[in-house]
């Protein structure tokens, strides 16, 4: 059995999949690489023969019919033989140093007297053409180098959430929870962020910059352009999420409070890019998403609707909206995002 399972989803992905193989390679024998070819026509699915036949013992390359990035990351969850699970994105690439100390604190975690449910890490925004690179860490919010549970979180800005990027979960915790993401989806990683957390109860955090996330292409899912054309998909998402944040009984108040702290980033999102689109059909859309959370969870719907976000994108007119859109182009320069 491998320590670590890490699946690759790609789709079309000829021009930059080898430096992200290349660089989950560097973990050796402890990790298991499986690259999912998700209905490619271009020459990612031969790359992936090729990855397999020349390190048989640390690669499989698996085929599909293109079933979305979520497929993709469910057929990896249910061939992963590895005691932990990660994913990294085609287009993205991981730290050489910080990742050999990953494997070695996840080995070294086996032997204590609690079960590690997740560990998370810090990553950093590969932003194309930026002379910076923002680095999301989290040492003011989690005890370092140490398992901790939910009530030992310190408090978490609202620009401080998990991202997929930033977690390895025990395989068997992904399994007994049923994760099972939706197929031909964007956004989805917001729902591997997300569902499973109330599954979770042993935590660690290494302080190492393990991820690099690209930011740069212009057809990618998060560009903002895009994200206006994907919107069904994105407030699909973000329904799964309330409906998945509904389906649990949350009694400990940091779990509590840290998802509902991300539905209020997600949601804000969904309401931002409505109003970015402009359109008759897109506001209608925004209230039809805020009268869903309404009728789901009445007491959700205050704490989003009422909090500083929920009415920064609820300014009545086309003044407010304005004004929102204004707040919203702050927020980009401040945390960096598209």
């Amino acid at each position: 059995m491998k320590l670590l399972t890490i699946t690759v989803p790609c789709y079309n992905s000829e021009n930059y999949m080898k430096k992200c193989v290349d660089s989950l390679l560097e973990g050796g024998e402890n990790v298991e690489i499986l690259i999912v070819d998700d209905g490619s026509s271009d020459k990612t699915a031969q790359i992936a023969d090729e990855y397999a036949e020349k390190f048989p013992t640390i690669v499989r390359a698996i085929h599909q019919e293109n079933g979305g990035h979520g497929e993709a990351v469910n057929t990896g969850l249910r061939n992963a033989t590895g005691i932990f699970f990660k994913v990294v994105d085609s287009d993205d690439w991981v730290n050489k140093e910080a990742y050999l100390k990953i494997l070695s604190t996840l080995e070294h975690l086996l032997g204590g007297d609690k079960s590690l449910d997740m560990l998370i890490s810090n990553f950093v925004y590969e932003k194309q053409g930026a002379s910076r690179k923002k680095v999301m860490q989290y040492r003011r919010c989690f005890p370092v180098e140490e398992m901790f549970g939910w009530e030992q979180i310190r408090h978490m800005p609202k620009g401080k959430y998990l991202l997929m990027h930033s977690m390895i979960y025990r395989t068997r915790l992904l399994k007994d929870c049923g994760l099972k993401l939706p197929k031909h989806t964007f956004y989805v990683d917001n729902l591997f962020a997300f569902e499973p957390l109330p599954f979770v109860k042993n935590m660690y955090y290494l302080d190492v910059n393990f991820y690099r996330y690209f930011i740069g292409r212009e057809d990618q899912s998060v560009h903002e352009s895009v994200m206006i054309k994907r919107i069904d998909q994105q407030l699909r998402v973000n329904r799964l999420m309330v409906e998945a944040y509904t389906r649990y009984d949350l009694r400990q108040k940091e779990i509590n409070k840290y998802m509902i702290s991300y539905l209020d980033i997600i949601t804000t999102v969904s309401s931002m890019m409505l109003i970015r689109s402009g359109t008759e059909d897109a506001m209608k859309k925004k209230k039809e998403l805020w009268e869903f959370i309404r009728c789901e969870d009445r007491r959700l719907y205050r704490k989003l609707r009422y909090g500083l976000l929920g009415r920064a994108v609820n300014l009545p007119g086309k003044g407010g909206r304005k004004m929102s859109v204004a707040v919203y182009k702050v927020c980009q320069k401040f945390y960096g995002f598209n």
